[in-house]
């Protein structure tokens, strides 16, 4: 009997050990294979890079905005977005890239201007062009590793279609809003 209990304890013994072992190997495996975090890059220097992503967040900021159909926070974006652009510019030496800022600095100084546009339709038309001019920026500089997703709605604009820009592909339209919220698909990346 003695012989017996002591194989019981000393098998539940070894079940345990083996079992804490494979818990730790199980733990080890999973911090091996977790991703790592991409560090975004372009062919600006790292302060150059790091002003063009602060831009990129507030042009989030601004989508998000009019997929809320917020003219308020709108505003409230697209000034932040324009102040983070003249810190982009004064670091941009190259032409073609001042000349995308220098676009998303005037629509999104033409959205604020849009004062009496509550439902934001005439803020819309000007985002349309300030997403076209961050994505030829973004484009022109090369970016990589910033998980950027270019999307499209068809129906935007009475059919006409117009692009924006987010950092996840489910899909928020920024053209209808609430009242079409996943219209679109996402055509192309940056990541």
């Amino acid at each position: 009997m003695r012989q017996s209990v002591f194989t019981v304890l000393l098998f539940c013994t070894c079940g345990s050990l083996l079992s804490c072992s494979n818990n730790q190997t199980k733990e080890e495996k999973t911090t091996e294979t977790q991703p790592v975090a991409l560090v975004p890059q372009s062919k600006l220097d790292s302060v150059g890079t790091s002003l063009l992503m602060t831009s990129v967040g507030n042009y989030y900021e601004l989508k998000d905005a009019l997929v809320a159909t917020d003219a308020a926070k709108s505003d409230v974006a697209a000034q932040k977005l324009i102040a983070s652009i003249a810190d982009l510019h004064g670091k941009v030496k190259d032409s073609s890239l001042s000349l995308q800022l220098d676009t998303i600095n005037l629509e999104s100084k033409a959205l604020i201007a849009e004062t009496n546009d509550p439902k934001t339709d005439k803020k819309r038309v000007h985002f349309e062009k300030v997403s076209n001019a961050m994505f030829t920026l973004l484009r022109a500089a090369d970016l990589k590793n910033a998980g950027i997703y270019r999307q499209h709605c068809p129906m935007a604009f009475n059919d006409k279609g117009a692009y924006w820009l987010s950092n996840e592909t489910e899909i928020k339209n920024p053209y209808f809003g609430k009242k079409m919220l996943e219209c679109g698909e996402v055509t192309d990346s940056l990541k």
